[in-house]
């Protein structure tokens, strides 16, 4: 996606040799407009396949998924890293790690939100290790609903993300793809839309 690539390399700042920091538009401060094309770019994208449900994990994949889940007129689920009273039956957990926090969580949806009907679309910010979408198939897995793909805004590909995903069987298709940073600046591979 040509308009998320500009605005990395306008506003997006590396940090060491494999983390880029994208605050100002997506994982801190959110760019509405940016997201609304986000939604729209992926919905065009899987029209067709049925989705029934967009899920993520909090925080910084609830813009875009929820941008996504209203282009496609379907329900925006997240995944809590937190559990609170309220959520206190039918919980659906897995084990996350963290990349940028290096932590892990459990992370939990209300089975109540997920069926075996369900054919969902898991959309996150950033794909590295793919730690965060493996810990959402679990739980879609746990439901008995399908997973149809993992869409993401942006995927580091000198990280083992995306072969770990597709070894499983699981489509990625990601918006942005960094192929490594040099001098500095940042070089694309090409994105799969």
């Amino acid at each position: 996606m040509k308009l998320l690539e500009e605005r990395i390399l306008k506003d997006g700042n590396i940090l060491g040799e494999n983390i880029l920091k994208v605050d100002s538009f997506l994982t801190h401060q959110v760019d509405f407009s940016l997201m609304r094309e986000i939604g729209r770019t992926f919905a065009e994208y899987f029209k067709n396949a049925g989705i029934t449900k967009v899920v993520t994990i909090e925080a910084s994949g609830i813009a875009p998924a929820l941008y996504v889940a209203e282009q496609l007129d379907v329900p925006m689920i997240f995944a809590k890293k937190a559990k609170n009273i309220t959520m206190n039956e039918g919980i659906l957990t897995a084990e996350v790690y963290s990349f940028t926090k290096q932590v892990t969580s459990t992370v939990s949806i209300a089975g109540k939100f997920l069926s075996p009907q369900d054919k969902v679309l898991i959309i996150d910010d950033f794909l590295a290790n793919g730690q965060a979408a493996k810990g959402l198939i679990q739980i879609i897995e746990q439901a008995g609903a399908t997973v149809e793909a993992v869409g993401i805004v942006i995927e580091k590909s000198f990280q083992d993300g995306r072969e770990l995903l597709e070894k499983s069987g699981h489509q990625v298709v990601s918006l942005a793809r960094l192929e490594r940073f040099e001098n500095g600046r940042v070089i694309f591979k090409e994105a799969d839309i």
